[in-house]
This record gives C-alpha cells, structure tokens and sequence, in this order.
C-alpha cells in the first residue's frame, strides 16, 4: 500500500515515525520539526488513518508489510523508526523481522504484550456521530462528549472529521474497519522473533500501557532496550512532555 505522508527536513540520517490509533502525522508535527533539524524526517499515515488508503484488511503483519514497502519505495537506507501505542506495536512487528532495514527503533508506551479492548466508549462516541446530522465541530464535540468526558481527547478523535468537496462532514479514519478490527490492534508479538539491534521504550508513569512486569516481555523481544518512563505524563507523552521526550530521543539516537 502507498501511505501518505510528510517529509520535513533534507540533511541527517533519516526517521520514520509512526503514529497510533485514531492519529495521523498530523499529531507529531510539532516533534517532527523539531527533530527534522538534526534528521531527515518521515511523518507517516498508516493505513486506515490520515490521508492514506483505506483497506478492509488492518493487522500488524499488513502494516508492517506497509512500512516495509514505504522503506523501500522511497529508497530510505538505514532509518532510526518511532512508533507510538499502535505504530509502536507496527514498528516492532516490522523491527523483530526486518533487523537489517533500520537502525535503531523507539516505542512510545506501548509493550509488545496483548491488551484487551479499552476504547469502548470512543468507538461507541465515534460511531453514535450522525455525520449528515452535524452542523459544526461544535456540535460533534457536544455529543461525543456524552462518551468521551476529556475534552483533549475529543480534540484528538475530532481531527478526525473533515468536509468532502460537498462540504459534508466524513471520517478520514476507516471508523468501520477499526471498529471490526479493534481486537486486533490490542495483538501482541509472537514469541519466536527477536532482534538486538538498540532499542528505547518510553512510557508515561501515569499511564498504564508499560508496568513494571512489562520489563521481562520487552527483554525477551529486545533484549538491549532500554526502559525509560516519564514522571507526569500519560500516553501521549510527545505532548505532554514534549522537551523531556525529545530530549531522551536525541540521547538515544545520538
């Protein structure tokens, strides 16, 4: 699949990076400048998200099929890879088999464990939204809010929503094919593929995506990660804590 995205940036080593569910490249512009002054940046869409195709099929294989692919048509050598929560989990389905193809990979709070499904009330919010009934972002804001109570949140789901050249409110997200396949995203890896190449995981302390006894999965898989958690931030810890986030990356990948 081509995937959509955004090159900022044209000296240094290049970095992909991959966003999570419900996202798009849009939500990592700010970092992605800032790192851009240093690297030679990727912001990608993943399939089903942002501007890129739509496809009913949406798994990690496919998706890491879909990086592999992006790596290769655009004739990248060598990239340092960072994938948040969903693209965390594509990144690390796509390091384990193709160690040879990156260089150093960052996960951004999420361990290569199962989850069970946790975004209900979102998918119920998402879906209850009549799109030829709304008149305004304020008004799907108004009613997602009967699911959603964090309004950061419902910002982050609402860039979601776009006009046609109708001017009629869609989705860009695939809503059904996530909803269908929301089991899915919560997948872990399968046991038998590891790599050693470097490896940073970065967790929120107030999030619950990496615990302690998450350490032992994450050596197993990756066996010279390092663990690094961020005190005061949640999962989205490139915007909570945007300065301490970039500054743990560049030590990284320095």
């Amino acid at each position: 699949m081509k995937l959509n995205y955004k090159e900022l940036g044209d000296g240094g080593q290049p970095l992909i990076i991959l966003h999570g569910l419900f996202g798009s490249s849009d939500n990592w512009m700010t970092i992605g400048r800032k790192l851009s002054e240093k690297f030679h940046v990727y912001l990608v869409d993943q399939r089903n998200h942002g501007d890129s195709p739509h496809d009913d099929v949406h798994n990690y294989e496919v998706m890491a099929d879909d990086l592999e692919e992006f790596i290769e048509s655009n004739n990248i050598e060598n990239p340092h890879i960072i994938g948040h929560s969903m693209g965390g989990k594509t990144a690390m389905y796509f390091a384990v088999q193709h160690p040879d193809l990156y260089d150093k990979l960052v996960v951004v709070d999420i361990a290569p464990k199962a989850y069970p499904v946790h975004h209900d009330s979102i998918l119920e919010g998402l879906c209850s939204l009549k799109l030829d009934k709304i008149e305004s972002r304020g008004d799907a804001d108004q009613k997602l809010s009967e699911y959603v109570p964090e309004k950061g949140v419902r910002q982050f789901l609402l860039k979601n929503l776009t006009r046609n050249e109708n001017k009629e409110f869609e989705w860009k997200i695939n809503l059904p094919i996530l909803e269908k396949n929301i089991e899915v995203v919560g997948k872990g890896l399968e046991k038998s593929l590891t790599t050693e190449k470097d490896t940073l995981f970065i967790g929120g302390k107030n999030s619950n995506y990496i615990k302690s006894e998450d350490h032992i999965a994450i050596n197993n898989f990756f066996p010279n990660a390092r663990i690094k958690m961020v005190e005061g931030a949640g999962h989205w810890i490139h915007a909570e804590k945007p300065e301490e986030f970039l500054s743990l990356i560049e030590d990284f990948l320095r």
